[in-house]
């Protein structure tokens, strides 16, 4: 199985590739003047990235619009894009859950991943566990949660962005894992840090940037981040794999795509725009300030992370027990 460390060290020298493909003149006079780049959310941290790079992508287009088509856990917008004319003006920008994970949790997906051209990632984050004011404040690590969700079942909740999610399932198979009933409690947009500050939820599962600025002024405490690697943005945190749980690993990634039959001379043109941008001062500042690492993948490695991600995925969602849904 493919892993991260095997995709960033290809990365490396597919970027380098990238950047130094030279794009012939009469091709940019194919593309529209103005571009969309929809997101399937309300605004925050996703239209934000987007926003962000979208901003230094000057060599691709006169005009490069950002829309939020929120709805039906952000399958509206994937599905507009998937019905776009396929030169390059629509773009799905999205985390990588909608290819990896959706297939296996709706019966009736109106997409599948081989209808779109997988171009970039551009970023990831881990997620954080975080707890509030309806847990002790001498409940500071995992170790001590799990225990108190023990003694304290009709307590034991967990809100996240949304059901069907990959922070959904991270939950249930962190329940399940530490042998507790973790009872889910889905959210539209950060509406769980907002609860969770309120004691109206013991915990929530959410990206790191979601609650950063809480867990800094103390009103929340975060037990645990699920990268393979402790996050700089709280460096203290320990990771689930120091917390003794491994099978909670995980990273959110955040890319471009593009409808399956758009031309390779503009997915490659597209993708060096959005290297380039990556490499801008101004977009590496951004994406600090959102709390998330600048993470880009090659096309093909990224194909290959995304069948690699959707199989492990697949035995999660198994292992839990969940009936996919309409």
């Amino acid at each position: 199985m493919i892993t991260r460390r095997d995709v960033l060290t290809a990365s490396a020298a597919g970027v380098a590739l990238s950047a130094a493909c030279l794009v012939p003149r009469a091709l940019a006079q194919t593309l529209a003047k103005t571009a969309h780049i929809l997101t399937g959310f309300t605004p925050g941290l996703q239209d934000g990235l987007a926003r962000l790079v979208a901003g230094q992508m000057k060599d691709y287009a006169e005009t490069i619009v950002v829309e939020n088509r929120p709805g039906a856990a952000g399958r509206i917008a994937v599905e507009a894009v998937k019905t776009a004319d396929a030169d390059g003006s629509m773009m799905l920008f999205a985390p990588l859950g909608f290819m990896m994970l959706f297939p296996h949790v709706y019966k009736t997906l109106r997409y599948q991943p081989r209808d779109f051209t997988p171009v970039s990632t551009v970023a990831s984050t881990p997620t954080l566990l975080t707890v509030g004011s309806k847990v002790p404040a001498d409940v500071t690590t995992v170790v001590d949660f799990v225990a108190w969700c023990r003694a304290n079942p009709k307590f034991a909740t967990y809100g996240t962005a949304g059901a069907g999610t990959t922070l959904h399932f991270l939950g249930a198979t962190f329940g399940r894992t530490a042998g507790f009933d973790f009872l889910h409690v889905p959210y539209q947009g950060n509406g769980a840090i907002q609860d969770l500050v309120k004691g109206e939820i013991a915990s929530a599962i959410m990206p790191v940037g979601s609650s950063l600025g809480l867990v800094r002024s103390g009103q929340l405490r975060a037990l645990a981040t699920t990268g393979p690697r402790r996050c700089p943005f709280v460096p203290a945190v320990p990771t689930v794999r120091e917390a003794g749980y491994p099978s909670l690993e995980d990273l959110t990634w955040y890319a471009f795509f593009v409808p399956a039959k758009t031309p390779a001379s503009i997915v490659e043109k597209l993708n060096a725009a959005i290297q380039a941008a990556m490499r801008t001062d101004e977009v590496r500042a951004g994406m600090e300030k959102l709390a998330v690492e600048p993470d880009a993948v090659a096309m093909g490695d990224f194909a290959r992370l995304i069948a690699s991600e959707s199989d492990r995925w697949k035995e999660i969602v198994q292992a839990t027990g969940f009936v996919p849904t309409d």
